[in-house]
């Protein structure tokens, strides 16, 4: 079975089943005000750090490298404050580990290294001299 299907399948039967359990430990009020309170904190922070990460990037620009890490950062916390504006306790959880910056980079660390040794720098170029000849010139070629 394709895996997308089966996670839309998945995510909200898993979602549903938590707002059970947590419903009946806390009550449904108390849960209810969980998901907006989460849902509220998430996307401030996920500007926060969305702005941070933009002003990272443009700082690497300056130095003249390349932002794969900041690129893919922002595609995340993106994803991140979507995650958290769905309402579940699961996707906040994921929605959390994706925004803090220290499992970011766990989570994505790799990924744009690899992007990095793939991405030309530097060292690819010719050095060369070169004159300008005339059109009278007999030494043209």
């Amino acid at each position: 079975m394709n895996s997308v299907l089966l996670s839309i399948i998945l995510i909200p039967i898993l979602e549903i089943y938590l707002f059970i359990k947590i419903g009946s430990q806390i009550g449904a009020f108390n849960t209810i005000l969980l998901i907006f309170i989460t849902a509220i904190i998430g996307v401030y922070y996920a500007k926060y750090e969305g702005l941070n990460t933009i002003r990272s990037g443009f700082m690497q620009m300056v130095r003249n490298e390349v932002p794969a890490y900041e690129i893919i950062s922002g595609a995340a916390i993106a994803f991140a404050a979507f995650l958290l504006i769905i309402p579940g306790f699961a996707t906040d959880l994921l929605g959390f580990l994706l925004i803090f910056p220290f499992t970011r980079k766990l989570l994505l660390g790799s990924l744009s290294n690899k992007i990095k040794k793939n991405s030309p720098g530097k060292k690819n170029f010719i050095e060369g001299e070169y004159e300008d000849i005339d059109d009278n010139d007999d030494r043209k070629i």
